[in-house]
């Protein structure tokens, strides 16, 4: 299992990379895990504004769909074009490569404070130890 130690993850299994304030969201490799292989992943809220928590997009695999929470408020500015059924259609890129290729949406962020509520690579290792 992969916990990379520059990001920030979520209890929801949501990771979070910041660069100034745009932030790229993606699922965990913990996540990606346990939902097995990914067939579908649905976003609609490109140009909204969302809350902390808010519901962002879905994520379908073989047996189960997930809803996709986002980890802090923002604007979504960007779907990942190559996950889109529209665009590239590879939703298993989320399975190869989680905190790469295969992240979700890229936000303006709201209030950087929330990432403060956010956990560092031990304590989310912990929390799916």
């Amino acid at each position: 299992m992969n916990f990379p130690a520059d990001i920030k993850y979520s209890k929801e299994h949501e990771w979070i990379k910041v660069e100034d304030d745009i932030a790229t969201i993606g699922i965990t490799d913990f996540a990606q895990s346990e939902l097995g292989d990914l067939v579908y992943i649905e976003v609609d809220t490109v140009g909204e504004t969302l809350e902390k928590d808010a519901i962002f997009g879905t994520a379908e695999a073989v047996k189960t769909t997930s809803d996709l929470f986002m980890p802090i408020g923002g604007e979504v500015l960007e779907f990942n074009s190559e996950l889109d059924e529209n665009e590239g259609d590879n939703p298993s890129l989320i399975n190869e490569s989680p905190y790469e290729d295969g992240w979700i949406i890229k936000i303006k962020i709201a209030d950087a404070v929330e990432l403060d509520d956010l956990m560092d690579a031990d304590a989310y290792k912990e929390l799916v130890a």
